[in-house]
């Protein structure tokens, strides 16, 4: 398959048109109309510094459905010692811009460029793109990222300065996303991380006839800043008021 040029004009090829390895246009810019046009059909931008904008939607696709969550022996210990406190939307700058940071730490590369950055904020602003943050004290040491549209969260990036805490903020939001009857949690490209916590890969043609009756539903969250409001029961699916919830590796996506 060849990968497409984009224009100026709003427009994507059909998701099925990429690559075998996913990759399916080059170019445009990361507007928020853009961005949104781009999750509502299942692609999302991805590339390093110096690089145009490569766009993707991979098949397999990773997904998790909120039902699905597991939550190991180990991890349900951690919530129950109440070791973190997780909230939403409280520091979204943070949390995106310590995605970024926590890679460069490691020696390793990042596409969090200060222009996806800057996309990615600008997306909260109108109330699309949300944060998760997992705090000891007055500390963050965890946290993820995402956009929100109709019934699907799409995850961005997670990271992790403490072992366990973004997992417990990923257990946080999947609780939260189910109370608001969100329907899927897309994770872009499969991980062990990922795959831990019940995530699956489903070919792209499902996940697509998925995404397209599930982004114009309605959901219970609020408008604007999120907040958490659920309890995470521990027997026997997944203790503690997780509303200011005293509840590894940074990589995309979640």
């Amino acid at each position: 398959m060849p990968v497409y040029l984009i224009s100026n004009d709003l427009f994507f090829p059909p998701p099925d048109l990429a690559r075998e390895d996913g990759l399916l246009a080059v170019g445009g810019d990361l507007s928020p109309s853009r961005l949104l046009l781009a999750y509502r059909q299942g692609i999302f931008p991805w590339y390093n510094s110096g690089e145009p904008i490569f766009w993707w939607s991979p098949d397999p696709r990773l997904i998790l459905e909120p039902s699905d969550t597991h939550i190991s022996r180990r991890l349900k210990r951690t919530i129950r010692q109440k070791r973190f406190k997780v909230t939403l939307d409280l520091s979204f700058r943070e949390v995106i811009r310590a995605c970024s940071e926590v890679r460069l730490e490691r020696g390793e590369g990042t596409w969090l460029t200060p222009e996806m950055i800057k996309a990615y904020i600008a997306l909260h602003d109108i109330g699309k793109a949300h944060s998760v943050e997992a705090w000891q004290g007055d500390r963050l040491v965890g946290g993820l990222y995402g956009i929100a549209l109709g019934r699907v969260f799409s995850g961005e990036s997670m990271f992790t300065r403490v072992t366990d805490a973004s997992k417990v903020a990923f257990v946080t939001l999947v609780r939260q996303l189910d109370e608001w009857g969100f329907a899927m949690i897309d994770c872009q490209v499969s991980s062990r991380h990922l795959l831990s916590l019940g995530a699956k890969e489903i070919p792209r043609s499902l996940f697509l006839k998925r995404l397209k009756r599930l982004i114009d539903l309605r959901t219970k969250a609020p408008s604007g800043r999120w907040h958490v409001t659920v309890h995470i029961p521990l027997r026997p699916a997944l203790a503690g008021d997780v509303n200011s919830y005293d509840g590894t590796a940074s990589d995309k996506v979640i």
